[in-house]
Formats: structure tokens, sequence, C-alpha cells
């Protein structure tokens, strides 16, 4: 369970860094 939770965690941090990126550039 706590592993699916930090795996999703992760991942939706990932995203918001790659948005981020995009907005910037």
């Amino acid at each position: 369970m706590f592993m699916m939770d930090s795996i999703f965690l992760f991942i939706n941090i990932l995203l918001l860094i790659v948005c981020v990126l995009i907005s910037v550039a």
C-alpha cells in the first residue's frame, strides 16, 4: 500500500516538474 502511494506521489511530482519546464521553455 505505502509502496503504491509512494510511486503514485513520485509520478505526480514528475508530471508537475514536466509541466513547469514546458511552461518555462
